[in-house]
């Protein structure tokens, strides 16, 4: 930690104190949530508002610390062992609280339980965890999957295994794998299904790959007009199979980008204005790496600028964005992943996102962008708004199941935005995070915003005047009737 870090606020990983408060229990939340999280630090002798290191006195430090440590010890379950030491910083001293991300979970105040004292990271802030979120650090800590769990109730029927089975040998030669004859007991040893007193019983697994009984398990698709959520031009819902899901999804997006064309020699080519392979990887991780505890569903969206996939549940079990990024990778839904390899859908782990960066850049693209919202994992594929939009758009626009059809997908007449310098200035997530809030709604006031992302409305003042002054931002009319207007494209 230095005085760069410092300046950049807190965030995610990163929170400040000025002194160790009266009440353990104020900083224990955060300690907690670092745990059940992806580990971060503690800066005590630092001023949240301002950033300015007031420091701790040398007569005190090591008391202080010893108070820290015995009251992690006290005050926490399971036992949590921060890293606690002294660090100077600009001439003063500070304490470090560097907590790792816990393989126990989950972690929660002894003095409020397991059900009120479970405490995650969400937008910078320490909140209590949601009761599916608590199921899931649960498993988590006994290294229990939850596609791997039979489905109480659940009947196994011969013509599920057998439609399973043909579709797996199908893909397998669409992929050009081994050919492999698929039975039954293939499905038991993947453990799809188990054998129980010679019944077979389905896996949640089982169920999502052969019917369509959880509700939640489906990929909600749509085509907007502009770049927010305003205008739906076409919708769609898929469920079933979620290896049917994918492939319907992955069509949606197809029939709604546009398709030019290139002459190699004396040969024309057809190809998309967005990579195939980086969309299908796109929809692919959202699917295989969501939390299905979680009861939203898979989102993907079109927009004049973008596409947009979501997947419901963060990253999983400590896994930050910078792992992700670098080819790591961690199973939520093993069971899952294990067929999908297996029918070829997904080649080898922690590729996926490298995938994408690639594609993308090989079809001069904008470089993806990666984001993490309270507990949903985001991508964002840059369209290219330089091409002619309206001619060769998929054939299903107009035959929608929303309102305001037979508009263009992607009508880009506007004028577009002049773009921010990111070497001149820099965004933060809390900066980012605001003008997504004021894209979706512009006529936001600072304390709605604040109340949104979980922070003080004196932070998203000073983030606002920031974006003022960088000339990003601008405030039309009055502080209580105007609204919010981006001058320039920030992503």
């Amino acid at each position: 930690m230095n005085i760069e870090d410092i300046m950049l606020g807190e965030s995610k990983n990163v929170e400040f104190k000025v002194t160790l408060p009266d009440k353990s229990e104020k900083y224990m939340k955060s300690v907690i949530a670092f745990a059940n999280s992806q580990g971060g630090k503690i800066i005590i002798g630092v001023d949240d508002k301002t950033h300015e290191i007031v420091g701790v006195d040398n007569e005190v430090i090591f008391k202080m610390m010893d108070s820290i440590a015995n009251s992690v010890a006290d005050l926490c379950e399971p036992q949590i062992v921060p890293d606690i030491e002294p660090q100077t910083i600009d001439g003063k001293n500070v304490i470090v609280i560097t907590v790792e991300a816990g393989k126990n979970r989950p972690y929660y105040l002894k003095s409020k339980g397991k059900e009120n004292g479970t405490y995650i990271r969400t937008a910078g802030t320490s909140r209590p965890a949601h009761p599916y979120k608590i199921t899931e650090l649960e498993m988590e800590g006994k290294r229990i999957y939850w596609d791997e769990l039979v489905c109480i109730g659940y009947k196994v029927t011969d013509d599920a295994i057998q439609k399973l089975c043909r579709d797996i040998e199908k893909y397998r030669k669409e992929m050009k794998l081994p050919h492999r004859e698929m039975t039954a007991t293939q499905l038991v040893n993947w453990k799809l299904l188990k054998e129980e007193d010679d019944n077979l019983l389905a896996s949640n697994a089982f169920v999502l790959l052969t019917s369509d009984y959880f509700q939640f398990s489906k990929i909600q698709c749509a085509v907007f007009k502009g770049t927010t959520r305003n205008v739906f031009v076409d919708k769609r819902e898929y469920t079933g199979p979620l290896y049917e899901q994918i492939e319907e999804a992955v069509n949606f997006v197809l029939r709604n980008i546009h398709l030019g064309a290139k002459i190699n020699g004396i040969i024309r080519q057809e190809t998309y204005e967005l990579p195939i392979e980086a969309i299908r990887e796109m929809i692919v991780n959202a699917v295989c790496h969501r939390n299905f505890n979680d009861e939203s569903c898979v989102q993907v969206a079109i927009y004049d600028d973008r596409l947009e996939v979501t997947s419901p549940g963060g990253l999983y079990f400590g896994l930050t964005m910078e792992q992700i990024l670098t080819g790591h990778s961690k199973l939520r839904n093993r069971t899952i992943a294990n067929l999908f390899a297996q029918m070829g859908i997904v080649e080898s782990w922690g590729t996926g996102i490298g995938k994408i960066v690639s594609a993308a850049a090989e079809n001069g693209l904008k470089k993806p962008e990666f984001i993490l919202i309270d507990d949903m994992f985001r991508i964002n594929l840059y369209r290219n708004t330089d091409i002619s939009v309206g001619d060769n758009v998929g054939d299903n626009v107009g035959d929608s199941v929303g309102d305001n059809v037979g508009d263009s997908t992607g009508d880009t007449s506007e004028t577009v935005p002049k773009t921010v310098n990111n070497s001149d200035f820099c965004l933060s997530e809390t900066q980012k995070n605001i003008l997504k809030l004021i894209e979706a709604d512009n006529s936001m006031s600072a304390n709605n915003i604040a109340e949104e992302l979980g922070i003080s409305s004196r932070n998203v003042e000073r983030n606002i005047k920031k974006l003022k002054e960088t000339g990003l931002l601008e405030r039309i009319g009055s502080p209580k009737k105007g609204h919010w207007q981006i001058l320039k494209s920030w992503k």
